[in-house]
């Protein structure tokens, strides 16, 4: 491993499900020798990358937060999206998420939570797999073939009974997908909800993101919130053509 390597497997120990880590932890998820995890924790304390806090644990440093928000798909996408976010979240009072593609996985660059009993657990940041989420289907089905097949014969996480990871059901659901224009799926990570998910274009009309309704199932309407989150959606598409030009 070289410097760089040793200090990236260091930030890559943290993510959603491991947000405050012991150096020992640390040394671990990266693979890193205790004395070496000790060096560069200590260097991106120095830096700003990394926090520590009274009981020796370390999280994120705010400094990344500053790096993160030049990323073009990161702040500037959730500053033109969030009026549209925020009505979608008043009408629906749904959990709302608008999400990117990184790689194999989907990352939510914003998120609204519901005020009621239903609230989903999710924050800007939060990284998962594709086939798991509305946003992550979206963007899979207007994937390039050659990334859906890696994903398809990549192990297929479940999170809940109803979790799909059938490949050759997921490549049918895509097909509906890219043909209604929207995803529709009920109990994936939870299993009392319902997602509803649209997909998100650019000023080339290419699919850039994707936003997401998720909704106790009982009380859901899947057809008027697709219908909602389509004029949602191509608002918010309207408003990124209208930057660019």
């Amino acid at each position: 491993m070289t410097a760089a390597t040793r200090l990236l497997a260091v930030l890559d120990a943290f993510g959603p499900r491991h947000r405050h880590l012991s150096l020992s932890e640390i040394a671990r998820r990266a693979g890193l020798t205790l004395p070496t995890a000790h060096r560069l924790t200590r260097e991106l304390v120095t830096w700003g990358g990394l926090e520590r806090d009274a009981d020796g644990r370390y999280s994120v440093g705010l400094r990344l937060l500053e790096l993160s928000a030049l990323a073009p798909r990161g702040l500037q996408l959730r500053e033109a999206a969030f009026p549209f976010l925020d009505e979608l979240h008043r009408i629906t009072r749904g959990n709302v998420h608008l999400g990117v593609r990184d790689g194999l996985e989907v990352v939510y660059v914003e998120t609204l939570r519901a005020r009621a009993e239903y609230a989903v657990s999710s924050r800007v940041g939060d990284r998962w797999p594709m086939h798991a989420t509305g946003t992550g289907l979206v963007l899979l089905a207007y994937a390039d073939p050659e990334l859906q097949d890696e994903v398809l014969r990549s192990p297929l996480e479940r999170f809940t009974t109803l979790t799909l990871t059938d490949p050759m059901e997921l490549r049918r659901r895509l097909a509906r997908i890219r043909q209604s224009g929207v995803a529709v799926a009920r109990g994936q990570i939870t299993v009392e909800n319902l997602v509803v998910a649209v997909p998100v274009l650019g000023p080339d009309g290419d699919v850039i993101a994707a936003m997401s309704v998720v909704i106790q199932t009982a009380r859901a309407k899947p057809m008027q919130l697709a219908r909602i989150l389509a004029r949602t959606s191509q608002s918010l598409s309207g408003r990124l053509a209208a930057r660019a030009g």
